[in-house]
């Protein structure tokens, strides 16, 4: 099974990582699980220890072969976020609350409408901005300096 791009890309995600998630379709139909990933541009998500199948692994320099098994990813049609209050399947919809704030709303026939709290695990980037600096960074104290103050002519282009 090759890498397929998907025919048509899904324009806004309601689906995020970190999702609890009921699978709908497929082997591991009413199951429950995390997402583990979000693929976009094939319209799949991975969902944590669900949809596994078996890989055949061809041993190299570093690492064993062997049969291993791992989680292949399921397309987004086929799960479905999980109602926070009745804790079962539901639509995503979108709702302003007063302060202004966008929030996620479960909507559906049995659904309570309850808010849907964004996953934690979004506030953790997947690759961590580097600490160190390069050699292509430039330093604080030259980002600091003032070049430019328009009442004492300082930085002012020569018209």
């Amino acid at each position: 099974m090759g890498w397929k791009a998907a025919q048509k890309l899904i324009p806004k995600w309601k689906i995020l990582r970190g999702d609890n998630v009921m699978i709908i379709r497929g082997k591991d139909k009413g199951e429950t699980g995390i997402i583990k990933r979000v693929i976009r541009a094939q319209n799949r998500v991975i969902v944590e220890g669900k949809n596994l199948i078996k890989k055949h692994i061809k041993q190299g320099q570093g690492h064993e072969g062997g049969i291993f098994s791992v989680e292949a990813p399921l397309h987004v049609s086929n799960v479905q976020v999980l109602d926070p209050v009745t804790g079962r399947p539901c639509k995503i919809g979108y709702r302003y609350l007063e302060d202004g704030a966008k929030v996620r709303v479960s909507r559906g026939q049995e659904a309570s409408g309850s808010v849907i709290p964004r996953p934690e695990i979004l506030a953790q980037r997947r690759k961590p901005r580097p600490t160190i600096l390069g050699p292509k960074d430039t330093p604080m104290d030259v980002v600091l300096e003032k070049t430019y103050d328009a009442k004492a002519g300082i930085g002012m282009p020569d018209l």
